[in-house]
């Protein structure tokens, strides 16, 4: 009965009940959308991150990401890779061997970081080989074939087929070097990545620095599922006895930052537009418990008890909010979908943005846990907003109110 009477009441006034319902709906849209467009944003850095720059799992020496000295490498590398492609989780990994170096054209020279690769099976763990601007990923080229990121291409003045002269130490301590010859070019969405990062073939570099063709300064992995990364670590490390097993969060904690950080973000800006909306929510109800003085009045004089009209009025407000967060929240996730598939181009500012290793093409995506989460705090927020006004008709003397105009 008590839920009937809130529904009627409600349309009693229309328009003020549409403004408060499109007020929820604006807020609750605006609230959806901006946070699947940032958990988008977010979640394609941190794809690219670990799927083109870091990998889900790295072995190496202890210390070795520290310094990246030449020496730190370890042996047996082709066995271990073996054991680690047998355990359960692990779809490919692949050694490499590391060194920092100085390349230089005819043009300029630069600090760079070397690494060699098995050109076919690195790709199954990173997808550098899929971002190629010019050129391929090894191919074309016969002799010292190297591949380079589209930043220090132009630095450089580089082109396919150009020669490129590489500079560091080797195992030894002594200063070795050869030519090589591009033969591809890649861009990422990362351009310091892109300006920092060579890749040349294993069997190149390794004759270079004068290590066995047994030896690697990392192994790097790919996981079936992202979400069991945690154990497979366990796993790895059992195997690669006396070296260090990091995960993506360890090798690379600012992307994990960063997530961490934007999802705070996100329910922060929610909660900032709950607020907005819960003042007006209680403004809105106020004025209607004010404006019924004398119908409440009259209500707990024929026997409405106070509890009641306190339910009563708490239903309204809920009411409201259900319906204007409801419609929000699915024009919200209509929006998602629909931008998700075209993207949104913010390629005005694609310099920038490729700076910081960000996409200019964002396909916002939501998850049921962020859409409950919000849908919690609309009713949340409803029912708060509407204490006070209830209090106030809770408060209300049946006599004095009969008597109000």
């Amino acid at each position: 009965m008590i839920l009937k009477i809130a529904w009627r009441n409600i349309w009693r006034n229309p328009i003020r009940s549409w403004i408060v319902i499109m007020a929820l709906t604006v807020g609750m849209y605006a609230g959806v959308f901006s946070t699947t467009f940032m958990h988008g944003w977010m979640m394609q850095r941190l794809r690219a991150g670990i799927e083109t720059e870091t990998s889900h799992i790295q072995v190496h020496l202890p210390g070795f990401k520290m310094a990246e000295d030449v020496k730190s490498y370890f042996t047996n590398s082709s066995q271990l890779v073996h054991e680690i492609e047998n355990i359960e989780g692990v779809e490919a990994a692949s050694e490499r061997v590391v060194i920092s170096a100085m390349v230089a054209s005819a043009e300029k020279a630069s600090g760079i970081k070397v690494i060699g690769v098995d050109p076919g099976k690195d790709t199954l763990v990173v997808n550098v080989n899929k971002q190629m601007f010019d050129g391929s990923w090894f191919k074309g080229v016969k002799r010292n074939p190297i591949v380079i990121g589209y930043k220090l291409a132009q630095e450089l003045k580089l082109k396919v087929r150009s020669k490129v002269i590489l500079r560091f130490q080797d195992s030894q301590g002594d200063f070795s070097g050869g030519a090589f010859r591009v033969a591809g070019i890649f861009k990422t969405l990362n351009t310091g990545f892109d300006e920092g990062n060579l890749f040349v073939q294993n069997s190149d570099l390794r004759s270079l620095i004068t290590i066995s063709n047994d030896s690697a300064h990392e192994i790097v992995i790919r996981c079936d599922d992202p979400t069991m990364v945690d154990k497979v670590v366990g796993k790895v490390t059992a195997k690669a006895q006396g070296l260090e097993v990091e995960s993506w969060m360890e090798i690379s904690p600012e992307l994990g930052y960063l997530t961490e950080t934007m999802n705070l973000y996100m329910y922060v800006f929610v909660i900032i537009i709950l607020i907005a909306l819960g003042f007006g929510i209680v403004n809105t109800m106020l004025m209607v418990v004010l404006e019924r003085v004398h119908e409440l009045g009259m209500l707990m004089a024929v026997g409405m008890r106070k509890g009641q009209v306190f339910i009563m009025i708490l239903l309204e407000t809920l009411m409201l909010s259900a319906l204007g967060g409801f419609v929000g929240i699915v024009l919200g996730i209509v929006t998602t979908q629909l931008t998700a598939k075209t993207g949104i181009d913010l390629s005005m500012w694609a310099e920038g943005l490729s700076e910081m290793g960000f996409a200019s093409i964002i396909y916002p995506e939501y998850n049921l846990q962020m859409v409950i989460g919000v849908s919690v705090l609309v009713i949340f927020t409803g029912v708060l907003a509407a204490v006070y006004p209830a209090y106030k008709a809770l408060k209300l003397n049946p006599s004095q109110a009969l008597q109000s105009i």
